[in-house]
């Protein structure tokens, strides 16, 4: 013998208005830690050095060095980007196959390395090239 139970039966259901207030708070946390967190711009990049690199100066090529500071040198001179572009757009005139080494000190970030690869780029010279150096414990 069943017994029924006065109760009536009812069925089972999730209630969506508290998951829609949760979304909601979750949401608004995200916005308001997203507007707090800073935009960074530039990467920090610590490239692993060469072990076979040989230096190869040539009359004919461009070594252009960036530090820390975005400061560019040229054949460690310093010079600025508005001096660069005439003596690059002279010296490719001359030679259309010059090539230009870019090297940068180990704490130079990688936004200004490639700001000055898109910068001699736009002079016209095709034969670019990141120039490495060996470490100091080989020769």
């Amino acid at each position: 013998m069943k017994i029924r139970s006065p109760l009536p039966r009812r069925k089972t259901r999730i209630e969506i208005i508290p998951l829609i207030d949760i979304m909601f708070f979750l949401l608004a946390s995200f916005m308001m830690v997203s507007l707090q967190m800073q935009k960074v711009r530039t990467l920090k990049a610590s490239l692993p050095t060469a072990t076979l690199a040989k230096a190869s100066a040539k009359p004919d090529m461009i070594n252009l060095t960036v530090d820390k500071y975005g400061q560019v040198s040229l054949d460690k001179k310093p010079v600025s980007f508005p001096e660069l572009l005439p003596i690059l757009t002279n010296r490719y005139n001359l030679n259309t196959n010059l090539p230009v080494y870019i090297s940068g000190t180990r704490d130079a970030t990688h936004g200004s390395m490639i700001y000055l690869l898109d910068f001699v780029k736009r002079a016209g010279i095709q034969r670019v090239a990141i120039a490495i150096k060996s470490a100091p414990d080989h020769p």
